[in-house]
């Protein structure tokens, strides 16, 4: 008789580096006890470190207030949430969708999972970059998808155009670019979108299928110094955009986002993609947000994220840790910073942070060792208060 009590997909997931690496950090670092510990400083995850604005709670608020005896009914989106969206991605990306084109889900995962499932079967491979978002590798597994990863261009942090070129096969039906990039924060430039798509035209050719881009947008309107984003889907057409509001509004546990196709992919294809995503979002287990998440949508789109508190955060951090020695490119977007690590165990880096009461992400838990990845999500007086911190890890791993 067979013991097993879970599916062999699970193992598999579960198995994951990226995902266990996550799990054992989160769960049995010990992590969740000292992240509460008076006087250690937070820097690991994006989880927001001020209390949420009086207005987003308002919004929040209202939104669970019935107007009608259907508010709380099955919602596959909700007319207005829908033309809010819609309207914003035209006005910030500069593309024409249509509200057709927009499909409102459970935040950035579900975006992301749905699209696998609507143009992926079993076997099919996914080709990413490294440093990849913890979770590409899970969700591809748990679509039945190969993952396969390649490097970026450690120089620029921009993506290997060659790298990719060579991991892509007949078997490729995805490739994902996430730009604004976490953890390195580069916002990949327009030059470089128009060489992926033509590549990804070329091999779609070369092997006869339709290569698809899956393009995770969660930072996208986090863009500093004046910079326009430009969305990979404005040079591709076989694209989807992800997109998750949990970023741009600190709050990754009201989940709320969506999944659009562009209005330059061909109309049948188009048509019947918006079918499948639908088919997706209500097999995959009601991947559509909560009816509440989608009346507070049009008043949450006229939420600003602050970006200059955030570019300021970004600005002294940089400059204080290029000061006592750190190697840090300058993110263009998110809210991160990815530091080589002055040890090239970046876990026993991290560790030496912890002594110090500071927490970080090793980049072995981005499948990038030698650098860690910083939130600024804290405060600007966690920050602060963090800089003696650093230069103290920085004495004590005895470099420079």
């Amino acid at each position: 008789m067979d013991d097993r009590h879970i599916s062999n997909r699970v193992e598999t997931v579960a198995a994951a580096t990226p995902f266990q690496m996550l799990y054992d950090f989160y769960r049995l670092s010990g992590y969740e006890r000292r992240r509460h510990e008076p006087g250690v400083l937070d820097f690991t995850f994006g989880d927001p470190h001020d209390p949420p604005s009086a207005e987003y709670v308002e919004i929040l608020r209202d939104a669970t207030v019935p107007q009608h005896e259907l508010w709380f009914a099955y919602n596959f989106g909700d007319p207005a949430a829908i033309r809010a969206a819609t309207d914003s991605m035209r006005a910030h990306l500069g593309i024409p969708f249509e509200p057709d084109d927009v499909h409102l889900t459970t935040g950035g995962f579900a975006a992301i999972s749905a699209a696998l499932k609507v143009v992926g079967d079993p076997g099919d491979e996914v080709v990413y970059s490294l440093p990849p978002w913890f979770l590409y590798e899970g969700l591809i597994l748990e679509a039945g998808m190969v993952p396969v990863k390649v490097p970026i261009d450690r120089r620029t942090f921009d993506l290997d155009l060659e790298a990719i070129a060579a991991a892509i096969t007949p078997r490729t039906r995805v490739v994902i670019v996430n730009s604004p990039n976490n953890p390195t924060g580069r916002v990949y430039p327009p030059a470089l979108l128009e060489r992926l798509a033509a590549l990804l035209d070329d091999r779609s050719a070369l092997h006869g299928r339709r290569i698809h881009l899956v393009s995770d947008e969660a930072y996208n309107r986090i863009v500093y110094d004046g910079v326009r984003f430009r969305s990979p889907v404005e040079f591709y057409p076989w694209s989807f955009l992800a997109y998750s509001y949990g970023k741009t509004l600190l709050s990754p546990g009201e989940r709320i986002g969506y999944l659009a196709v562009p209005p330059t992919m061909p109309a049948a294809a188009r048509d019947e993609i918006r079918s499948a995503v639908e088919t997706v979002q209500i097999t995959g287990g009601w991947l559509f947000p909560n009816a509440s998440m989608q009346y507070a949508l049009p008043r949450l789109e006229q939420l600003r994220f602050d970006l200059a508190l955030f570019q300021r955060k970004r600005d002294v951090m940089v400059a204080a840790l290029r000061e006592l020695g750190y190697r840090v490119a300058v993110p263009e977007g998110t809210f991160y910073l990815f530091p080589e690590s002055p040890l090239a165990d970046d876990a026993e880096f991290a560790r030496l942070l912890d002594r110090e009461g500071v927490l970080v992400l090793p980049g072995r838990m981005f499948e990038t060792p030698g650098y860690f990845r910083i939130s600024l999500t804290a405060t600007l007086e966690t920050i602060e208060a963090s800089l003696p911190r650093f230069a103290a890890a920085y004495a004590a791993a005895g470099v420079g």
